[in-house]
């Protein structure tokens, strides 16, 4: 029986994150992403704001962008390492919200948004692999301006902020799901 749940443990944790990424700029490259000026809000984002919603989103963006810069690791939900479900999974319960934690079973939560509906807060699901059928990648949406900005942790790189315009994530793209 104990030998059953190990090996139901290792194949969950297998079927989670891993994102090998395909680096086609130096290693010393970093992107940073600043919160935006209230000049730049909508008159539809002041009402979301008012309503909670925007505010939780902006939270979670908080929590999540304080472990920009830790190493990737697989399983992984503190400051020693993290990998991308873990991430998404710490920034959402640490704001009280419960959520799985592995990111083929995150994309199945919430509402599924066309990609031009994104806003900060919402997830973004990617199939990495080249074998398999399962989303295997999320990230978090920190901006949306002239491109779309996303947290997430990379094998390579650990927790970075990403464009969407990048070729690998936007040819790895699956969708876009709104949870807050």
């Amino acid at each position: 029986m104990l030998k059953k749940a190990y090996i139901l443990i290792i194949a969950i944790l297998l079927t989670g994150c891993f994102a090998k990424k395909k680096t086609t700029y130096s290693k010393t490259r970093t992107i940073t992403v600043k919160s935006s000026d209230e000049k730049h809000v909508t008159t539809k984002e002041k009402k979301k704001k008012k309503g909670g919603e925007n505010k939780k989103a902006e939270q979670v963006i908080e929590t999540a962008m304080t472990y920009s810069g830790v190493r990737y690791k697989f399983g992984g939900e503190t400051k020693k390492g993290m990998d991308c479900s873990g991430l998404v999974f710490v920034a959402l319960t640490k704001n009280d919200i419960s959520f799985p934690r592995i990111s083929h079973q995150m994309a199945n939560e919430g509402k599924r948004i066309k990609i031009k509906e994104v806003q900060k807060g919402d997830l973004l699901f990617f199939k990495t692999a080249k074998r398999g059928k399962n989303i295997n990648h999320v990230g978090l949406v920190v901006e949306v301006d002239d491109e779309i900005k996303f947290i997430h942790s990379t094998t390579s790189r650990g927790v970075i902020v990403s464009s969407l315009r990048e070729g690998y994530w936007n040819s790895a793209f699956i969708k876009a799901q709104r949870i807050l």
